[in-house]
């Protein structure tokens, strides 16, 4: 089987994140037909990569076959002083490519043909910050495996679900009056590396973000995800779309729980920035949606 293949394409400038609640499945499938011919290039680099998630209850409804059974819910957290909740997600299309324009005209297409079977519930264009920072300045995924080693670490293996792959996505919202009130030195031990370099901190402050994220096995082995996130905003409101790719979704619920202090201290970058929702989809393989949308002969 083979993943969808817009996971591992990195380097594109330009990104945009699509949810819907969908309350007619009966046309999805060409909606989603729709979508993916108006990402098809015309000419050379004019391709839009498109990922199509679905939550547990569309998926089952459209590719019972290709669904694992162990769909994770996320349950939000509640923590001593931070809270991140929970949303409900049927469908989440991450697009992306290095033109705008072309964005643009695949999640129209997206909203004009999905939202009319339910509604949008997201809807976060996004972009490339400088060398691939976020918005306080820092270097964003550091501790990213290459595309090679991603590919093994994030796409099922076996079972009715080979191919597929779990997508966690979670926006938040900055407080970087706040954060830019600090001086260099004290936003680096909130984030637990240098701002400049990205060179971890030694010692690392234990309520660091690195401090809180970086999990490990029982082996000592990091436990690792494949981040997609990116910088969105406007002036008066700016954050982080995250998104990451695994297919062991315990291994993000064990992150979340340090961050928020269900495990231990709470991670000192959520005093600087806010979770609004997260969700749980499941990335099926590029065979899986191409039947899908493929028309009946």
């Amino acid at each position: 089987m083979r993943y969808q293949s817009g996971i591992f394409v990195e380097g594109n400038a330009n990104r945009w994140f699509l949810a819907f609640v969908v309350s007619d499945s009966s046309k999805v499938a060409d909606a989603l037909a729709a979508v993916l011919a108006t990402a098809k290039g015309t000419v050379p680099n004019d391709t839009v990569e498109v990922v199509v998630g679905f939550g547990a209850e569309l998926a089952r409804q459209l590719m019972p076959l290709a669904v694992p059974a162990d769909f994770p819910v996320f349950a939000g957290r509640n923590g001593p002083t931070h809270r991140a909740p929970a949303s409900h997600v049927d469908l989440a299309l991450w697009i992306h490519s290095d033109r705008h324009d072309r964005n643009f005209d695949v999640a129209s297409a997206a909203r004009r043909t999905l939202a009319p079977l339910g509604s949008m519930v997201e809807d976060v264009p996004g972009f490339e910050y400088f060398d691939a920072r976020d918005l306080h300045g820092f270097i964003d995924g550091t501790e990213n495996p290459d595309v090679d080693e991603a590919r093994d670490l994030v796409v099922i293996k076996d079972g009715n679900a080979i191919g597929g792959s779990f997508l966690f996505a979670q926006r938040w919202v900055h407080d970087l009056d706040a954060f830019r009130a600090l001086s260099v030195s004290e936003q680096e031990q909130v984030f637990g590396r240098t701002k400049a370099t990205s060179v971890e901190l030694d010692p690392l402050p234990a309520t660091s973000h690195v401090g809180r994220v970086v999990t490990e096995d029982e082996d000592g082995q990091e436990l690792e995800i494949y981040r997609r996130s990116f910088p969105y905003g406007t002036s008066g409101e700016a954050g982080l779309q995250f998104l990451a790719f695994t297919a062991d979704p315990t291994i993000i619920d064990g992150m979340l729980d340090r961050m928020f202090g269900i495990d231990g201290p709470s991670d000192r970058l959520i005093d600087f920035s806010r979770a609004v929702n997260g969700s749980f989809t499941f990335v099926p393989s590029a065979e899986a949606i191409e039947a899908l949308v493929r028309p009946a002969s």
